[in-house]
C-alpha cells in the first residue's frame, strides 16, 4: 500500500510538540503567556543566550518512546508526527549541521527520534516529522523578518528581531542552505522510512526553494508525503489551519486536521482547559465524515511524560472505539 493510499485510511493521528519550551512550560520571569507554549521565546523575547541555558537543564529521565507510542496505539491513533525542529531552531535529534541539538547540549545526550522510530517499527506505527523550515530564532538568517506582529494575538513576530535586530541585513537563503536544507535530508536518511514530512508557517521561502525541499523529500522517499505547509501551494495532502473544522468535505484530496487537547501545543503547566473523550471523539467524527483526517496533539513535559489528563482522555477514546 503507498502512503497516499494509507493516509486515506489511517484517520487518526498523533502530534507531539517537545522542546526546550517544555522546560519554561508557558512562564518566564514571573510572567505567564496567554498564548501557545511552544512560542515562548518569541513571546518573551527571550535573548539566545538565556534561552540556551535552558539546554543544561534539560534531561527528561522519564521519557520513554515505547510508553508514547502505546498511548497512542491504545487510543486509535496510526501515526505520530513529532517536532524534530520547531521555531527556536533547537533540534530534537542528534545533527552534525547544528551543535544546537538535543544530543550535544543537553545532559540527556540522547536521540528522541531515533528511540520513536524503532518504537513505531516496533508496534506498528507510522513516523512522521514535523520540522521547521522558515522559521528559525537561533539561526542569524531565519525568516519571516519581511512581517510584522502577526502571531500571538498580534503579540509576537517571526523572526528573532530582539538578538537580531537589522532586518534589512536578513537573507534566508543563508539559512536555508546552511542549516534547513542540511538538517531536511539527515531526517530523511537517519531514521528509516517516514510516512511523511510535516512543514511550517512558509513566510519567507520562494517558490523555487519550496520546489527544491519537495524534490529533497522525494529524492531520498519517493514515497513520504509532504503537507501543504511547505508553501507556495505546493504538497501532496492538505494542512488545515490550527484547531479548525473545516465544514467541507476533502473530496479527493487527502486532508488533515491538527487540533490540540487543551489550548496549547508545546507544554503549559497552567492550561486545563481539556477536551474531553466525548468531544474528541465528536470531532473524530465529524472529520472522519468528510474524508479528513484528525491529527491530535499532546505537549509532553520536560521530564517526558505525556500529562496525565491528556493520557486519561487518549485511554478513554481507544477504549470507546473499541
Amino acid at each position: 500500500m503507498d502512503n497516499k493510499q494509507w493516509f486515506r485510511e489511517a484517520k487518526f493521528g498523533m502530534m507531539v510538540h517537545w522542546g526546550l519550551y517544555s522546560l519554561l512550560g508557558g512562564e518566564w520571569k514571573g510572567e505567564r503567556m496567554e498564548e501557545i507554549g511552544e512560542w515562548a521565546q518569541q513571546y518573551f523575547r527571550i535573548p539566545l543566550s538565556e534561552y540556551k541555558k535552558l539546554a543544561q537543564a534539560f534531561n527528561p529521565v522519564f521519557f520513554d518512546a515505547e510508553e508514547w507510542v502505546l498511548t497512542a496505539k491504545a487510543a486509535g491513533m496510526k501515526y505520530i508526527v513529532f517536532t524534530s525542529k520547531h521555531h527556536d531552531g533547537f533540534a530534537m535529534f542528534h545533527s552534525s549541521v547544528s551543535k544546537y541539538n538535543i544530543a550535544d547540549m543537553t545532559p540527556f545526550g540522547r536521540d528522541p527520534v531515533e528511540e520513536l522510530a524503532k518504537a513505531c517499527k516496533k508496534h506498528g506505527l507510522r513516523l512522521g516529522l514535523y520540522y521547521s523550515q522558515d522559521l528559525d530564532w537561533e539561526h542569524p538568517h531565519g525568516g519571516g523578518y519581511r512581517h510584522g506582529k502577526v502571531w500571538c494575538g498580534g503579540k509576537a513576530y517571526l523572526t528573532n528581531n530582539w538578538d537580531y535586530p537589522n532586518d534589512k541585513e536578513k537573507d534566508y537563503s543563508i539559512c536555508f542552505r546552511e542549516k534547513i536544507v542540511p538538517q531536511v535530508r539527515e531526517i530523511l536518511t537517519n531514521y528509516g522510512d517516514l510516512c511523511l514530512v510535516w512543514f511550517d508557517v512558509p513566510a519567507t521561502l520562494t517558490p523555487g526553494q519550496t520546489d527544491e525541499l519537495y524534490s529533497l523529500v522525494k529524492h531520498y522517499q519517493p514515497d513520504c508525503l509532504v503537507n501543504s505547509r511547505i508553501g507556495n501551494g505546493r504538497g501532496d495532502y492538505d494542512s488545515a489551519d490550527d484547531n479548525e473544522i473545516p465544514e467541507n468535505d476533502a473530496g479527493g484530496r487527502l486532508r488533515e486536521a491538527p487540533c490540540t487537547l487543551n489550548d496549547t501545543w508545546g507544554y503549559k503547566s497552567f492550561d486545563n482547559n481539556w477536551k474531553s473523550a466525548d468531544k474528541v471523539l465528536e470531532l473524530k467524527q465529524r472529520l472522519n465524515s468528510k474524508n479528513i483526517n484528525y491529527l491530535l496533539n499532546v505537549g509532553p513535559d520536560a521530564l517526558g511524560r505525556i500529562p496525565a489528563p491528556s493520557v486519561k482522555i487518549l485511554r478513554e477514546v481507544g477504549g470507546r472505539l473499541k
